[in-house]
C-alpha cells in the first residue's frame, strides 16, 4: 500500500504541509487520546482454527443497482484442533445459499471443470449472519488432516454498507467500488475495481478475512464485451455469452492473503510489456497509452535490480499495473495486479515536472511488496513493518540504483522530516504495536518513512553483504507464511552472527529518537574530541562513524554511544578542518550542532553525500551578510545534483545587495538554461521578487517551455508586473494546463479577482483527484476570498465542500474548516468597511462559510 499523497510519503501530513497547513493546525487535528479505551485493548495475532486452501469466485456486476452477484467455492482445512464449524468474514451481503458440496465423492474442489460442478453433490448447512460473519454448523467434524470444500451464493452490496471511513493512507472500506456506473459523469470513465486492504475483501467475497491467511485462487469475471478486465495471476480463458458479456477466468496457483485480491474492469487501454517471458503489462485510459512507457517503462529493470539485489527472483506469473479513477488510496500491491490511483496517470510533459519522482518511488514501492507483502506477508497488522517499511526502504534502493545517492538521500530526507514533524506535533508510537485504536491507525509515518530508515540504520550497521543475504535468507524461510519481525532479527542473526535483540529492542519495540547536543574541543594539541550528550529521559544505544577531516587527510573513527553523554577523543595532526559526526548521515535524530561556519564551507567543498551538502547551504543561508557564505552559495546553486540547486536557488536574499550583484546573472541563465525544470522555476521565482522589467522577455520565453512547472511560475511573475497581459495569457494556456500550469492559472485569477473565472476553479475542482483535489479546493477559496458575488461565493464553497467530504480525511477535514473560518473572518474584516449593500452581501458570504465549515465539523465528529 502506498500512501495517498502528493509524493511518496508523502504521506497526508507532509503533503498537507507542502499545501500551506501549519503545524499548528495539524496538531489541532490529532487526537491525543491516551487514555482511549480502545489503546487498552491488546491486539492479538488472529487465532487460526480453520485454513484457507482454495477460493474460486464466479461473480457478475449490476451496475444499476451497484451489486455484485457472486458464487463462492472456498476449500478450507481446520489448523490444527479438530473443528465442527467454520466463520466467515461477509461484509454486508445477502446470503442466499450455503452448502458442503462433494465432488466424485471427494470435497475438495480445485479448478473444477463446470461438468464436475453440475454433478457436485450440495448438502445444505445451517448457519448464522450478523451482517459481518457467517458461523457456519459443518456436517461433521473435521480434523486437520481433511479438507472440506463450502459452497456460498450471495449478493454483495457495497455501497448499502456502512464502512469505516478508513485512514490518512486508505480513506474509505467498501471493498468494491463503482465509478460512474451509470455514466452520467461524460468526463469520468466506467470503471469497476476492488480494494481488499485492510480488511474490506470480505465485502465482495466470503472468506476469512485475515492477514495470515493464505490461498490460491480462481476468479471468473462476467463483463461486458467492451471492457477489459484484471485481476489475479494469470488469464486462463476467454468465453463470449450469449448476452453481450464475456467471461474472464484469472488464476493464481501460488497462494497469498485475501486482502490482495483483485479486480478491475474497465475501457483501459492494455500496454504489452514483459521480462523473463513473463508479461508485464499497463492498464491505463486509452488517452494516455502513447505514455504508458514513459509512466511504467522502468518496471522490468526494477524486476531484475530487486531480483539480483535479493538473489531471489520475482516470484509471480505476471506483473500488472492498472490506473483508476477515485482511488481511495495512493496505490495497493495486489498480487500480481498493482492498482495505482490516477495521479500516477501523466503525459510526458507533466512527467518533465515529476522531480520528487513520485512515479517511480510508488512502481518500486508496490513492485518491493511483492516479496514483503505478498510472499512474506505480515501475520497481524500490528507487524505492518514487515510489509510497509520495506516498500518504503525500496524507494531508496531503487533511487540509488537508477538515478543516484543524491537522489535516494534527498528522498530518504524528506522521508524522516515527515515522520519528526507527525512524531513531535501527534506523538510517537513502536513500530511493532499491539495496541492501537483501529488497524488502519497502523498506516502512518512510523510504519512507512520511519521503519524505512530504521532498515537504512541496520543495513549501514551489519554492511551491505550481510543485510541482502540476510533478507534473502528470510524471504527463503518464509515464503507464503505469515511473518513477524522477530523472523527478520532472526535471520539477521543467523547471517551476521551477532546478537541483534538491542537494535530490535530499541528500534522495533520501542518509540521515539536521539536528540543530541554535539560539541568540540580543540584546546589539547595533538588531539581532537567530540563531545555528545543524549537530551531526554530515554538513552539510545547509538554506533556510528565520525569522519575527522585534518591536515589534507580524512581519517575515520567508528563509535559507540551508549550513555547519556560521552566523550569521544582522536589523535590529529593538525587542528581540524571539520569534524563529521554521523558521517555516513544514517541516524534517526534531532540535533544541535555547535560549530563555527568556516567548518560548513569545508563541509560543503569536501565532505560527500548530499546531506553534508544540505547542511553546509542551510547553514550558508542563515549567514548571507558573509562574504566567504556567499561564495559558497554561489558554487551551490551550480550543485551537481539538481535538488540541491533548487534549494540553494530558493533560499538567495535577493535583498541583499551582494547577493544579488552575485547572483542575477547566474539565475537568469539558469532560469533559460538549466536542465532541471524545478530549478529553472526556482530561479524565475526568485527574479520575480525584482519587479524588474527588463525580465519580461524572459518570463514571456519561459511560457514556452515544455515544463509546465516553469510555465506557472512564469506566468505569475509575469502577472507581478503587468496583469492585464498575464490574464490575457492565462485565457489562451487554459486548454493545455495541466499540473502546475493549471495552478499557476488559477493563481492569476484569483489575484485578478473576475466573476468570470468561477467555471475554471469549480472545473479544475471536478478533474483532480486524491491530494491534488485539496490543492484544487485550497486555491478555489483563496480565490472566492476575492469575489463578492454571493451566488458565485456560496456555490464556490458548496464545491469544496463536496470535494472535502468526497476526500473523507479527518485532516483534510480540520484543515479546511480552519481555512473556511479564516475565510469568513476575511469576508467580515471587509464587510465592516464596506457600504450598506456590500455590507450585507459579505455578511452573507461570512456566515455561510462559518455555516459550511461547521457542517464539516460535526461530519467528522461523527466518522
Amino acid at each position: 500500500m502506498h500512501q495517498q499523497t502528493v509524493t511518496s510519503g508523502r504521506i497526508l501530513l507532509a503533503g498537507l504541509l507542502a499545501l500551506g497547513l501549519s503545524s499548528t493546525a495539524i496538531a489541532q487535528s490529532a487526537d491525543s487520546g491516551k487514555d482511549d479505551p480502545a489503546l487498552k485493548i491488546y491486539r492479538a495475532t488472529p487465532t487460526k482454527i480453520n485454513n484457507l486452501v482454495h477460493t474460486k469466485l464466479d461473480v457478475r456486476f449490476d451496475y444499476a443497482k451497484r451489486h455484485l452477484y457472486g458464487k463462492a467455492w472456498i476449500t478450507l482445512k481446520p489448523h490444527f484442533y479438530s473443528t465442527d464449524s467454520l466463520t466467515l468474514d461477509a461484509k454486508g451481503m445477502d446470503i442466499k445459499t450455503v452448502s458442503l458440496v462433494q465432488v466424485s465423492g471427494s470435497s475438495v474442489i480445485r479448478f473444477p471443470s463446470e461438468a464436475a460442478l453440475k454433478a457436485a453433490k450440495s448438502v445444505p448447512l445451517k448457519y448464522s449472519y450478523d451482517g459481518q460473519q457467517m458461523r457456519i454448523e459443518l456436517d461433521k467434524t473435521y480434523k486437520s488432516s481433511d479438507a472440506y470444500t463450502i459452497f456460498v451464493d450471495y449478493t454483495a452490496k457495497p455501497d448499502e454498507l456502512k464502512a469505516h471511513g478508513g485512514s490518512a493512507a486508505i480513506t474509505d472500506a467498501k471493498g468494491l467500488y463503482f465509478i460512474n456506473p451509470d455514466g452520467k459523469d461524460p468526463k469520468k470513465p466506467i470503471q469497476i475495481w476492488t480494494q481488499g486492504e485492510t480488511e474490506s475483501s470480505s465485502v465482495w467475497f466470503p472468506t476469512i478475512d485475515k492477514t495470515n491467511q493464505k490461498t490460491t485462487s480462481e476468479i471468473s469475471m462476467t463483463v461486458d464485451k467492451k471492457y477489459v478486465s484484471l485481476s489475479n495471476g494469470k488469464l486462463m480463458s476467454q468465453k463470449n455469452n450469449a448476452d453481450g458479456t464475456r467471461t474472464d477466468t484469472w488464476r493464481m496457483d501460488l497462494p497469498h492473503a485475501p486482502y490482495l485480491f483483485m479486480m478491475a474492469v474497465g475501457d483501459f487501454a492494455v500496454v504489452k510489456d514483459s521480462w523473463r517471458g513473463k508479461e508485464v503489462n499497463y492498464y491505463v485510459e486509452k488517452e494516455y497509452a502513447p505514455h504508458a512507457k514513459a509512466i511504467f517503462g522502468n518496471t522490468p529493470e526494477m524486476m531484475t535490480f530487486f531480483s539480483k539485489l535479493l538473489s531471489y527472483d520475482y516470484p509471480w506469473v505476471k506483473y500488472s499495473q492498472v490506473v483508476v479513477r477515485d482511488y481511495v488510496s495512493g496505490a495497493m500491491e495486489n498480487t500480481t495486479a498493482t492498482v495505482h490511483g490516477d495521479f500516477l496517470q501523466k503525459t510526458d510533459r507533466e512527467l518533465l515536472d515529476d522531480d520528487d519522482r513520485l512515479g517511480e518511488s510508488v512502481i518500486a514501492h508496490e513492485l518491493f511488496h511483492h516479496w514483503f507483502g505478498d510472499l512474506c506477508t505480515a501475520e497481524s497488522w500490528s507487524n505492518l513493518t514487515m510489509n510497509e517499511s520495506f516498500a518504503d526502504y525500496s524507494e531508496y534502493l531503487w533511487f540509488e540504483h537508477k538515478f543516484g545517492k543524491d537522489a535516494a538521500d534527498e528522498h530518504a530526507f524528506d522521508a524522516l522530516h515527515s515522520y519528526l514533524e507527525m512524531a513531535e506535533y501527534q506523538g510517537d508510537r513502536h513500530l511493532v504495536r499491539f495496541h492501537y485504536r483501529d488497524k488502519e491507525d497502523m498506516f502512518d509515518q512510523v510504519s512507512y518513512q520511519k521503519g524505512g530508515r530504521i532498515l537504512h540504520m541496520l543495513r549501514n550497521y551489519v554492511g551491505d553483504e550481510a543485510f541482502f543475504k540476510s533478507l534473502n535468507l528470510y524471504l527463503k524461510q518464509n515464503a507464503f507464511k505469515a511473518t513477524e519481525a522477530h523472523q527478520l532479527r532472526l535471520a539477521m542473526e543467523e547471517v551476521t552472527g551477532q546478537d541483534l535483540n538491542w537494535f530490535f529492542n530499541q528500534w522495533y519495540f520501542n518509540q521515539g529518537y536521539p536528540t543530541l547536543e554535539i560539541a568540540y574541543d580543540n584546546s589539547k594539541a595533538g588531539q581532537t574530541s567530540v563531545i555528545v550528550k543524549q537530551k531526554g529521559d530515554q538513552t539510545f544505544d547509538l554506533p556510528f562513524a565520525i569522519d575527522v577531516y585534518a591536515g589534507g587527510a580524512k581519517e575515520r573513527h567508528e563509535v559507540r554511544l551508549t550513555e547519556k553523554a560521552d566523550t569521544f577523543t582522536f589523535a590529529v595532526r593538525a587542528k581540524p578542518d571539520f569534524v563529521n559526526v554521523d558521517a555516513d548521515k544514517v541516524l534517526i535524530l534531532k540535533k544541535t550542532d555547535r560549530r563555527d561556519l568556516n567548518s560548513y564551507i569545508f563541509q560543503y567543498k569536501n565532505a560527500p553525500t548530499y546531506l553534508d551538502r544540505r547542511e553546509a547551504i542551510e547553514a550558508c543561508l542563515k549567514q548571507q551578510t558573509n562574504e566567504q557564505a556567499r561564495r559558497t552559495l554561489m558554487s551551490a546553486i551550480k550543485d551537481k545534483y539538481e535538488g540541491l540547486r533548487a534549494l540553494a536557488v530558493a533560499g538567495l536574499n535577493l535583498e541583499n545587495n551582494d547577493v544579488r550583484v552575485a547572483a542575477v546573472p547566474m539565475l537568469t541563465e539558469m532560469a533559460k538554461n538549466d536542465p532541471n525544470s524545478h530549478v529553472r522555476a526556482a530561479c524565475i521565482k526568485q527574479l520575480m521578487k525584482l519587479k524588474n522589467p527588463l525580465d519580461i522577455p524572459l518570463f514571456e520565453a519561459a511560457l514556452k517551455d515544455r515544463s509546465y512547472l516553469v510555465e506557472g511560475t512564469a506566468l505569475n511573475a509575469l502577472a507581478e508586473q503587468d496583469m492585464a497581459k498575464a490574464y490575457k495569457l492565462a485565457k489562451t494556456m487554459e486548454k493545455d494546463a495541466r499540473g502546475m500550469l493549471s495552478s499557476g492559472i488559477a493563481s492569476v485569477y484569483a489575484k485578478n479577482g473576475a466573476e468570470e473565472d468561477a467555471p475554471y476553479f469549480s472545473d479544475m475542482l471536478a478533474k483532480t483527484g486524491g491530494q491534488e483535489k485539496i490543492g484544487a479546493a485550497i486555491l478555489f477559496l483563496n480565490y472566492l476570498a476575492t469575489i463578492d458575488n454571493t451566488a458565485v461565493v456560496t456555490k464556490g464553497v458548496d464545491d469544496v465542500k463536496d470535494a472535502v467530504t468526497a476526500f473523507n480525511n479527518t485532516w483534510v477535514n480540520n484543515y479546511m474548516v480552519n481555512l473556511l473560518n479564516g475565510a469568513a473572518k476575511a469576508k467580515q474584516e471587509k464587510a465592516a468597511a464596506a457600504e450598506a449593500g456590500l455590507r450585507a452581501e459579505l455578511t452573507k458570504q461570512s456566515e455561510y462559510m462559518m455555516k459550511t465549515a461547521k457542517t464539516i465539523q460535526e461530519n467528522t465528529k461523527g466518522e
